[in-house]
Parts: structure tokens; sequence; C-alpha cells
């Protein structure tokens, strides 16, 4: 977004209240539809300064991100337990909650490998550290320019990629993240793209559950999603496969809630 002066604003240190409101995205949606742009990720941003958030979302999106923005901390717990982000932006000073408390239940809930930038007015360094103490990656004091947010953003991204484990073995079955494969016992388990993607997608949370919303938001990006009940084919097929393969019980349901793996294998 370019001001009229023909130079890119520096994002201010302060700007109008919202009032709560989730600025553009509302409710949460992503602020650009997926074929405006060439995904380098998926990123949240809870930031109640909605003049901001729709700066910095714009200027995220045409560096090819999917931008979901929440203007209450609240609202972005709840897309956290809904999304996987690839980073997380959260500004500390939010009208509900503080952004310390986001970053604590990120962390608590085992979300470590998700990239957390604090971005915030408060350059003290006691506040700082609270930050980094509480589970932040990175933070960015306002007024900074968006292209170093978009370069602070990818460069957290790639740390956190740089690592990710390449292979998961769950007992007999082993998960190729970056060769996108399945093997039993050295043996080609043959899936789908999106059995492949949700079989990843338990393995990478191993250990806790993944609900069908999550793995819709995961598959599909919020748009053109399918009925709930397409997981529950997914899982069953792949259930069947590696069961064919000589793997068994990989994926246990968990009633009225989703699907997990155990984090024992």
């Amino acid at each position: 977004m370019m001001s009229s002066t023909g130079t890119e604003p520096q994002a201010p240190a302060q700007g109008p209240a919202s009032g709560g409101s989730s600025g553009p995205g509302a409710a949460g949606q992503p602020t650009a539809p997926a074929a405006a742009v060439q995904r380098a990720g998926r990123l949240l941003l809870v930031e109640d300064d909605a003049l901001l958030a729709d700066l910095l979302a714009r200027k995220l999106e045409s560096a090819g991100y999917v931008v979901h923005v929440a203007g209450l901390g609240e609202d972005g717990l709840s897309l956290i337990d809904a999304h996987r982000f690839d980073a997380v932006l959260v500004d500390l000073s939010l009208p509900d909650v503080p952004g310390q408390a986001i970053l604590r239940r990120l962390r608590q809930a085992g979300s470590h490998e998700t990239p957390i930038l604090i971005l915030s007015g408060e350059s003290d360094l006691s506040v700082k550290l609270e930050g980094f103490s509480a589970g932040a990656d990175d933070y960015i004091v306002k007024p900074f320019h968006p292209d170093e947010l978009v370069a602070r953003v990818g460069a957290a991204i790639r740390r956190s990629q740089s690592s990710t484990p390449a292979e998961i073995r769950l007992g007999p079955l082993l998960v190729d993240l970056h060769g996108r494969k399945a093997m039993v016992n050295d043996q080609l388990v043959p899936l789908t793209g999106k059995e492949f993607q949700c079989l990843a997608f338990l393995a990478m949370r191993r250990g806790s559950t993944v609900t069908k919303e999550m793995f819709l938001a995961h598959l599909y990006g919020g748009r053109d999603e399918p009925e709930m009940k397409i997981i529950d084919v997914f899982i069953c097929k792949i259930r069947r496969k590696l069961a064919d393969a000589g793997a068994t019980n990989v994926i246990e349901t968990v009633w009225g809630r989703g699907y997990t793996v155990s984090s024992d294998g």
C-alpha cells in the first residue's frame, strides 16, 4: 500500500482504536483470495489497530502470505485452535487479554515450532525480556517499516522450517516430510496428495488432538471447503492403506473431537 507521496509509510506506533474489530478478514477470514497470491505461508496477525492491521496485512499478502486478522486476543486464540499457522504476529496491548497471555497459551499448548513475533510500541528492555521469556521468537518495536516486517517474518519461518525434522517415525511407519511420502517397513504406502497432507499434519502434531475443523483449514485454507465428513473419508482410506502395508492402529479416534497419533511412536 503506497502513500500519496509515492513512498511506503512506516507502521505507526499508535493508531485509532478499533473497538476490538477484527479489521480486514473479519471473523478471522483470510484478507485476500488464494488465487491472488502465490502462497508463501499462512499468518495470524493479532492487532486491534484496524488501520495498522490493514496496512500490514496488505503488505504481507503482496509478499505471498495468506493473512488472518484478529482484533481481539480471544479471537486470535480461537483461530489458533482452528488453523495451523506458519507464524503468529501479536500486539502486546490488546483490549481484552495481554499479548503475553497469547504467547504463553501457544507454548503451553505445544506449539513450539510456530514462530511468534511481538509487535509493540514499548521499547523498554524489561518488557522485551518478558516477551522472550513468554516464548517470543522476535520483538519488533513500532514504528517500523512494513518491508522490515516482511523480512523478519520470512527469516523466522525459515529458521522454524530448518529445525523441522525431515522424517517422523511412528512405530513401523516413517513419514518423510521432505519427500512427501510414507513408508512402512521400507514399503511405499500409495497415498494421494490430500491423504499424505492429513497424515503429515497428524504426525507433526503427534500427541495432540487434531479436529476436523483444523484438517479442513489445513487442507483447503478456509476456501471452497467440502463437507466435514470428507475428513472421515480421508482417515478411513489412510488407515486401510497403512494396515495393508502392515501398520495398524496408528491413527486413533478421539470421539467427539477428531484424531490423534501417539507421541510414543
